[in-house]
């Protein structure tokens, strides 16, 4: 079954009997070329189609970060946001910030988890944890 977006191109995708599901975010910004720099250096997704002067999409395998251009900034906390788990956090929060990334709190505690609070070059909020699988 395909499930299509308003605007044409898919987005999530379940396929055969597996069960396996395609997910696709979309994340509203105002310089997708920018935010596509960010994200594929931060979380490895390889830049992807170029929908005109409004989208853009960033891949990894099972999951598609659409960008998309919109005129006002950001203004308030966002209600979704991204988890990185990795194996060595205070490593990965230093190279993210390196990156244009921005320390927002952390670390903090919770449930035997230490994470931080990051925001992208716009703003956009996401979080740095350990990988309880230790992958």
């Amino acid at each position: 079954m395909s499930a299509r977006h308003p605007r044409g191109w898919r987005a999530v995708v379940v396929s055969g009997d597996d069960g396996a599901v395609h997910i696709e975010l979309t994340l509203d910004c105002r310089d997708p070329g920018r935010l596509a720099v960010f994200w594929s250096a931060a979380a490895g997704f390889t830049v992807g189609e170029s929908l005109g002067d409004r989208y853009l999409t960033l891949s990894r395998p099972g999951l598609d970060l659409t960008l998309q251009r919109v005129g006002e900034p950001k203004t308030v906390k966002n209600r979704m946001h991204l988890d990185l788990l990795v194996a060595d956090v205070d490593a990965e929060v230093a190279r993210l910030l390196a990156l244009g990334a921005a320390r927002l709190a952390g670390p903090r505690h919770e449930l035997g988890q230490t994470w931080f609070v990051l925001a992208d070059p716009e703003g956009n909020e996401f979080c740095v944890a350990r990988d309880p699988s230790g992958r």
